[in-house]
């Protein structure tokens, strides 16, 4: 591009961050900045001159990983039923760490990611991503006490811990992840919904993932009750209830909340979700890999949940690349959602502001599919 041609740069989905996807938009660029916006049609008008550049299926601003797994970066993929994927993480446990975290970040910022959101095992990997993350995000503190005779003192510890992060926090917020309905206990899980909520901590959890997750919430049965009994003391009592709905019971649910995963819910749930002002981050490649099934994308969108994508992590997805989530599900989907989802939609989820393209924005921030 000649250094003050005017070109219109279109897409078969153009977002500038706010207002709604269009379809029949684009981008007027001049000198490595955007120096208009709008329909295709109108900004023929307005640049009559110009040459219209096709630039693929969507242009938006940089792109949000809203799940990531940071420090699994330097597992082996596995591929196969989502019961062997939390022995495959245990079997290879000595490679989680910051050198994997190191690799990941890396690895988003070649992919052009805007933001992130990241499940933190570790205290170490916590006070790295607070220090030294050359990305904006979230590290999401993640509990995993599936016992209730330990609720009390494993509350103490995780508040004590937050409150010293969060003293540290900049450029990456503080958040929590009780790790699943299945993995943390019922009024642990209560204690962090309402300490998040009152003091405003974004929360992050893993649900509706499998049907077996719903196996064992509603009987009791399949593989995660195997797991509860290897890390509980005290035998597990079914709610009964499907995850969202069992969440919903215990106060975590709210605009506070991201679900992870939302693989397996009927409609009345999703009602639950928007109803909540729950976000949910789906992880296609992911479900695809562990064998757990399809999001109901259809559903989100009638009830009009806000919806961003995630990798999860290099242990189950072949990259950290979030725009090719995005790609994994064109064409079952309206592409207006994707796009969102992409951007607007994971800054929301990690409560940050979305970048917009606007006069004067460099094209550097303008990213394509």
């Amino acid at each position: 591009m000649s250094w003050l041609r005017t070109e219109l740069w279109t897409a078969e989905v153009v977002y500038t961050g706010f207002g709604t996807p269009m379809l029949r938009g684009a981008l007027a660029v001049q000198g490595g900045f955007v120096v208009g916006q709008g329909s295709l049609e109108e900004l023929r008008a307005r640049f009559p001159q110009a040459e219209v550049v096709h630039k693929g299926r969507a242009l938006f601003p940089p792109p949000v990983n809203a799940h990531t797994h940071l420090d699994l970066s330097l597992l082996p993929r596995y591929q196969g039923p989502f019961s062997g994927f939390i022995p495959h993480v245990v079997a290879h446990r000595e490679r989680r760490g910051l050198e994997g975290v190191r690799r990941g970040l890396e690895e988003l910022q070649a992919a052009g990611t805007g933001a992130f959101g990241d499940i933190v095992f570790k205290d170490e990997v916590m006070d790295f991503l607070l220090g030294e993350s050359p990305l904006p995000g979230v590290a999401f503190y993640e509990v995993f006490a599936p016992d209730p005779q330990d609720a009390e003192a494993v509350f103490a510890r995780v508040r004590a811990k937050v409150e010293a992060w969060r003293r540290q926090e900049g450029r990456v917020r503080v958040g929590l992840s009780p790790h699943a309905p299945y993995s943390v206990s019922p009024p642990l899980l209560r204690k962090l919904a309402e300490y998040a909520r009152a003091e405003g901590l974004p929360l992050m959890v893993h649900a509706g993932e499998s049907p077996a997750e719903v196996a064992f919430l509603q009987r009791g049965e399949g593989p995660l009750a195997e797991v509860h009994r290897r890390f509980s003391r005290t035998p597990w009592t079914p709610p009964g209830l499907t995850p969202v709905r069992y969440l919903h019971a215990l106060g975590v649910l709210g605009p506070h909340t991201t679900l992870v995963h939302g693989v397996h819910l009927d409609e009345e749930e999703v009602g639950i979700l928007a109803e909540s002002g729950t976000k949910v981050v789906l992880c296609p490649r992911s479900n695809a890999a562990l064998e757990v099934g399809e999001a109901p994308l259809a559903l989100y969108a009638r009830h009009g949940v806000e919806v961003a994508l995630g990798t999860d992590s290099r242990a189950s997805s072949p990259d950290l690349d979030v725009k090719q989530e995005a790609l994994f599900l064109w064409g079952k989907a309206d592409p207006r959602l994707l796009v969102r989802a992409l951007t607007r939609g994971g800054y929301r989820a990690l409560g940050l502001p979305t970048p917009r393209l606007t006069r004067g924005t460099p094209l550097a921030l303008v990213h394509s599919l």
